[in-house]
């Protein structure tokens, strides 16, 4: 079999004097059971604090100038419970999708003892990461940001302070999902104000005054419309990255592809879950990812 250049130069990988298992240092011990993952990167935090603070501020707008005000009881009641349904829903997706271990490679696992323990044989392939000091398994990559390597990392999202990978892809689309919702949520209601203010006196639609009024509504109805085509584009993409098994970044590489071809029912549950349930719309339900096979080191 002819081998591309690439594998060509992957193949002296296994050899030792490439791999330098010498140079590195043994893995740092596993922290305690139930460790917080959390990446300590200044603009991830501030997007991450700016998400917060703008669902917050829809929450305040649709709240206090929209639905306090209204004189339409049952009309406020409904969307009241729908919208804060739905935002707590996508903090929550949010908070799971950046404090969830995106599915990171044990850091400096690349020893003597632990390549030993993969017992190579003739033609397989391991890969070293030289950034992290990592064997990485089939389908990882290194994050700059992250500084770790992540099995089926899709793409660092600096909105969620994280690495979308294997562990967490469910929380982030969950989170894209939400927002998109909320986001249309408010843009009717917005609407359907604007057509009762004009309708009515002004200055009985809002406990506001009319200028204020306004430009709160208006920026409300720009942010949504922002996020919503923002975080549907990114639903979409998500979907079809699930579907067809291939991450972001392979798909930008376009690497060739080494894995088994599942259907695109098989791929959503292998993300979301076994069986079908509600549990895939919820992001306090974790799916089974089953363990790390001992192989998906080896190709």
């Amino acid at each position: 079999m002819m081998l591309s250049p690439a594998h060509r130069f992957r193949d002296i990988e296994r050899k030792p004097e490439y791999l330098r298992p010498e140079k590195c240092v043994p893995p740092p011990r596993p922290g305690p059971a139930g460790t917080m993952w959390f990446i300590r990167d200044g603009c991830g935090i501030a997007c991450a604090v700016v998400t917060w603070f703008l669902v917050l501020y829809a929450e305040f707008v649709v709240l206090f100038v929209m639905l306090v005000p209204s004189g339409d009881y049952a009309y406020s009641v409904v969307n009241g419970i729908v919208f804060n349904l739905l935002a707590f829903l996508a903090l929550a997706s949010h908070c799971r999708a950046m404090l969830t271990d995106p599915g990171a490679v044990p850091k400096g696992n690349a020893t003597k003892e632990f390549i030993e323990s993969l017992q190579l044989k003739p033609g397989q392939v391991v890969y070293k990461c030289p950034k992290c000091c990592s064997i990485k398994p089939d389908r990882a990559h290194h994050c700059s940001v992250c500084k770790r390597c992540i099995r089926k990392m899709d793409h660092h999202c600096p909105w969620v302070n994280n690495c979308v990978g294997e562990n967490n892809q469910k929380y982030f689309v969950l989170f894209t999902m939400y927002i998109a919702l909320i986001s249309l949520h408010a843009l009717i209601m917005v609407g359907f104000h604007f057509l009762h203010c004009f309708e009515e006196d002004w200055t009985k639609c809002s406990s506001f005054s009319p200028p204020a009024t306004v430009i709160l509504l208006i920026l409300l109805c720009f942010e949504a419309l922002l996020f919503l085509i923002f975080t549907s584009v990114m639903f979409g993409t998500q979907v079809h990255s699930i579907c067809t098994d291939e991450t972001g970044i392979e798909q930008l590489k376009k690497e060739e592809r080494r894995w088994a071809k599942k259907t695109k029912w098989m791929n959503m549950k292998a993300v979301f879950g076994h069986p079908f349930s509600l549990g895939w719309a919820s992001p306090f339900a974790t799916p089974d990812h089953g363990k790390a096979d001992p192989y998906q080191y080896v190709v």
